[in-house]
């Protein structure tokens, strides 16, 4: 078991993701849960993710030094590797910022973590600060033109630093580094594994949400669904019409800003699944809530807003057609989560009409299935 402690970055379930590629079992906790998730499990590693805080702020999430003190292999990546470097008596300062693709150039020497890499690789850099002076023990295993302590290692203690991230497909050779660190950590890694994942059909997975979505409406209840014809809202409209068929009511506002030919592709999709789906026309309703709105973010939060109005009139409507709904389905992304601020430590980039946007109180129960969790 590798425990991935979460600073809030975008990418932190894409690291559970990228092991589960090659057989390893993971865990995601909040940075103030750490020491006690490692007690009750047998953890063989664990990884500090990346996130947008800066180590110097106040209230810039961290976790407790006795970590470092448990013997288990430790992986730090950007903010993870810049909070190690920070609690173990090194430097972090401010206005290194880098974003996008370099050169990685390696160490002369063996090193365990430097495993079947090329002496020079491609990395992702995406960091506003840098560490200027490591903590006492630290080798310096990798760097850039712009970033000398790009890739570095504690032998001894088992502590291990990454500026840039393995987990994305722009680094390359970034999961043969996960797995040198999963081989440090005494499990067992293969990269063919990655391959049979990829060649594995999903159908225990989908029947899986499909009694889960099953659970949580119950047998008497109706479900809204809030369809805009893209992916995720047909997956997700998908999956639960599969799972309790009439049961499930799709919604569609043409509010005015959708592509055209939209309404009918929408149609088109659910003639297919068997159920008709309701056309709400809400142009001037929704230019009339946005008239004299330049604000992209305060756009998104009306929209979110006027789009449960809407939706509970459709609900009050079929309630007197005694029909019970009761909750609201939509074809949110983990992304969508995490963009809005969704999780403890991360940051806000915008405010996503059907997250951020949404209204605190609603009479629609949100229910949470079945795409806001999925990570892949």
């Amino acid at each position: 078991m590798i425990i991935i402690v979460d600073f809030g970055s975008q990418t932190t379930h894409l690291i559970a993701r990228r092991l589960k590629e090659i057989g390893i079992q993971t865990s995601i906790t909040d940075p103030d849960d750490t020491l006690k998730k490692i007690k009750k499990r047998k953890t063989q590693g664990i990884i500090l993710s990346g996130g947008p805080a800066s180590v110097y702020e106040k209230a810039a999430p961290t976790i407790n030094k006795d970590i470092f003190n448990l013997r288990i292999p430790i992986l730090g990546i950007c903010y993870g590797m810049q909070l190690t470097a920070h609690l173990l008596g090194g430097k972090v300062v401010s206005g290194k910022k880098e974003y996008g693709p370099t050169i990685l150039q390696m160490a002369n020497g063996k090193w365990q973590m430097a495993n079947k890499l090329p002496k020079q690789f491609t990395v992702w850099m995406s960091h506003g600060d840098g560490i200027v002076k490591l903590p006492k023990d630290f080798k310096v295993i990798g760097s850039s033109d712009s970033v000398p302590f790009a890739f570095v290692e504690n032998k001894k203690r088992k502590i291990f630093g990454l500026q840039f991230h393995p987990e994305v497909e722009h680094t390359e050779h970034g999961l043969q580094i996960l797995k040198n660190f999963v081989d440090i950590c005494g499990l067992r890694a293969s990269l063919t594994i990655q391959t049979k994942i990829k060649n594995q059909k999903s159908k225990i997975k989908i029947k899986e949400l499909e009694e889960n979505i099953k659970k949580i409406v119950g047998e008497k209840d109706y479900v809204l669904g809030a369809v805009s014809g893209g992916v995720d809202s047909t997956v997700a409209a998908a999956l639960t019409a599969k799972a309790i068929g009439k049961k499930f009511i799709p919604i569609y506002v043409d509010n005015g800003l959708m592509r055209e030919g939209t309404e009918e592709h929408v149609i088109k999709i659910f003639k297919k699944i068997g159920i008709k789906p309701v056309i709400v026309n809400a142009v001037g309703e929704t230019l009339l809530e946005l008239k004299k709105i330049t604000d992209s973010e305060q756009k998104r939060k009306i929209i979110g807003n006027l789009y449960i109005k809407i939706f509970e009139r459709e609900m009050k409507k079929m309630k007197a057609q005694k029909l019970p709904v009761r909750h609201l389905l939509q074809g949110t992304i983990y992304s969508d989560v995490i963009e809005s601020q969704g999780t403890k430590n991360s940051a806000k980039i915008k405010s996503h009409h059907n997250v951020g946007g949404l209204p605190k109180k609603m009479k629609l129960q949100q229910a949470a299935f079945p795409r806001s969790r999925i990570r892949g």
